[in-house]
């Protein structure tokens, strides 16, 4: 989507709002056009929904748990910034589960991870860039020479031609508000409601719990995906880490339930669906409340060209890790148009 597209030629600094694969998708691709760019993270470090938890021994993937890549550029793009290892085809078998509790088939697609991280595709991709991590944007000031950039602890961090706003919508909503900004805010109010959130669950196991397949979907009244992260290439876990992810509705019946709660809840899910006996004797929890956006309008990317504002992430387009790529893309495209 392109509102009010027009030339860039005179843009000389960008900040750019998130390190995740939008954020660096951009970044790399106007840098490459000779534009000046700076990212701001609020984390230790790179990565967004390809999130990995360290637990003892290794990582564990909690946020997407692989990608694909049905658009030609997208692969090559990895490869060219991130190298040729850092990511792999993950080779595993997938299942789908119905609501009856019957199993059929997956869509047969090639499937791809980090190796031996997910988080190993952002880092790979942030070393070419200037990324100032643990640093929460607060808000931007209209200055003559453009927008003045304040962290939450009130500097400044400098003056920039445009911004690109990469976080889900609920946070890029309320960076636009605090930037007095209402008008633009207010263009996000629904795909605020239609963002999902999702509870995520790594848990170790001695001995395999399920043979059958290292990933599943499911129609279930608590888990939406189940998955042997220890199965993915490049990992050397002692045992079986896997990975479960509770569905939409469950997990905003429980978003202030104690993790501890949780965890038992999900793996008592997983037991009842495997059919095994044995209790994990590790876990670890985290809650995405930003995970995904069920169906609405998908333009790809938003672009402001009179106030120099752009957004992009998967939440524009279709959701998927690739839908990051493509958005950032296209906002890129909108934003040289005629350069």
């Amino acid at each position: 989507m392109n509102n009010n597209s027009a030339p860039m030629s005179s843009v000389r600094r960008i900040a750019i709002v998130g390190s995740g694969l939008a954020g660096l998708t951009a970044g790399l691709r106007l840098q490459r056009l000779g534009h000046d760019v700076t990212l701001f993270e609020k984390s230790r470090g790179p990565g967004g929904r390809l999130a990995a938890k360290r637990v003892p021994g290794g990582s564990a993937d909690v946020g997407a748990q692989y990608f694909t890549a049905r658009n030609p550029g997208f692969l090559p793009f990895l490869r060219e910034y991130g190298g040729k290892h850092c990511f792999a085809e993950w080779h595993g078998r997938f299942g789908f589960r119905d609501e009856h509790g019957q199993w059929g088939s997956f869509p047969d697609e090639p499937r791809y991870v980090g190796t031996p991280r997910m988080t190993a595709i952002t880092r790979a991709l942030s070393e070419h860039l200037r990324v100032t991590p643990e640093t929460r944007i607060e808000h931007f000031a209209r200055v003559e020479e453009g927008w003045q950039v304040f962290d939450t602890e009130g500097s400044d961090l400098g003056t920039y031609d445009q911004i690109i706003i990469t976080a889900p919508p609920a946070q890029a909503r309320d960076l636009l508000k605090q930037s007095q900004l209402h008008h633009l805010a207010a263009k996000l109010d629904d795909p605020v409601q239609k963002v999902l959130p999702c509870w995520a669950v790594a848990a170790h196991f001695a001995e395999s719990p399920w043979t059958q397949h290292e990933g599943m979907r499911l129609e279930h009244p608590v888990l939406y995906w189940v998955g042997n992260n220890s199965s993915k290439p490049k990992r050397e876990d002692a045992g079986q880490w896997w990975v479960l992810h509770a569905n939409p509705e469950w997990t905003q019946a429980h978003v202030d339930t104690p993790a501890e709660q949780v965890a038992e809840l999900m793996l008592a899910a997983f037991q009842d669906i495997a059919g095994f006996t044995d209790t994990a004797d590790d876990t670890v929890t985290h809650r995405w409340l930003y995970a995904r956006s069920r169906d609405g309008e998908q333009p790809g990317h938003l672009w402001f060209s009179v106030e120099g504002i752009g957004l992009a992430g998967d939440w524009l387009a279709g959701g998927r890790v690739e839908g990051a790529f493509d958005s950032a893309s296209g906002l890129v495209t909108a934003m040289t148009k005629g350069s």
